[in-house]
């Protein structure tokens, strides 16, 4: 299980097997058509052509609904980035709430804390997040350290909404993780991947002109496939969430 999740992680290695596999399909089908020398009868054949094109629908439907699961996901990430930057700005604000020491304190810790998160964002090996995770970690500790020292010498409404502020920077950032932990699921990748084997069975198996023509199809489902495999890959992709929201949050928070 593990080696078919990486293969799905790599959008290009998702292209480069479903081409391969359906063109296999495609051609045993044709293979087989040679050998038993069906579909001769006018009625074989339309009944053939009605179960093809069925099938062919059916694709089509799957690979539509698994493409907006896909965008989906992207933009719960999307919105996912963009909490967590307003949430940071907001408890940067309320770090003014603070007296000066204690509040420069937490800006500090703040500045600190944003560039983990767009190195979360920006890292492309699955390697890199542990130490990213362990950092951000820390941070939180050090960060929540600070002000529920605070907010227990002085329990203020004032204090409360400082307190909530750093809360609700811990709450995106869990929200985000779940975000980027909802893929599409493996079953939802092996019916996919099944129909398509079995359509350019079908079309290998009906084809009766030029077995150029069965290069077609395993090409635009692969194609799509791809595209599919890319949205839904958050780091290997080259469609990616870029933490724009972030760097703007951390130029805006540089001490003048």
């Amino acid at each position: 299980m593990g080696a078919v999740m990486s293969v799905i992680d790599s959008p290009f290695v998702v292209f480069a097997t479903v081409l391969l596999l359906q063109w296999l399909a495609a051609y045993v089908g044709d293979v087989l058509r040679r050998k038993m020398r069906a579909l001769r009868k006018e009625g074989e054949r339309q009944d053939f052509d009605i179960i093809r094109t069925a099938s062919l629908t059916l694709l089509g439907l799957i690979i539509g609904f698994t493409f907006a699961m896909a965008v989906s996901r992207y933009d719960q990430r999307k919105n996912s980035e963009e909490a967590e930057a307003n949430a940071i700005g907001t408890a940067y604000l309320r770090s003014d709430l603070m007296t000066t020491d204690d509040a420069e304190r937490v800006r500090d810790l703040l500045r600190k804390y944003c560039v983990q998160r767009i190195s979360y964002y920006t890292a492309r090996d699955e390697r890199q997040i542990g130490p990213i995770g362990i950092e951000t970690g820390k941070l939180q500790a050090e960060l929540w350290g600070a002000v529920s020292r605070i907010a227990k010498a002085q329990q203020t409404p004032i204090m409360a909404l400082v307190v909530s502020g750093v809360n609700d920077v811990f709450n995106a950032q869990g929200y985000t993780q779940a975000a980027w932990w909802n893929r599409i699921p493996f079953t939802a990748w092996m019916l996919m991947g099944l129909i398509a084997i079995a359509c350019n069975l079908l079309m290998g198996y009906g084809e009766h002109r030029t077995t150029t023509f069965l290069f077609v199809l395993p090409l635009i489902v692969s194609t799509s496939m791809f595209l599919v495999a890319d949205i839904d890959s958050p780091r290997t992709g080259i469609i990616r969430v870029e933490p724009h929201n972030l760097l703007a949050q951390c130029q805006s928070m540089r001490p003048t």
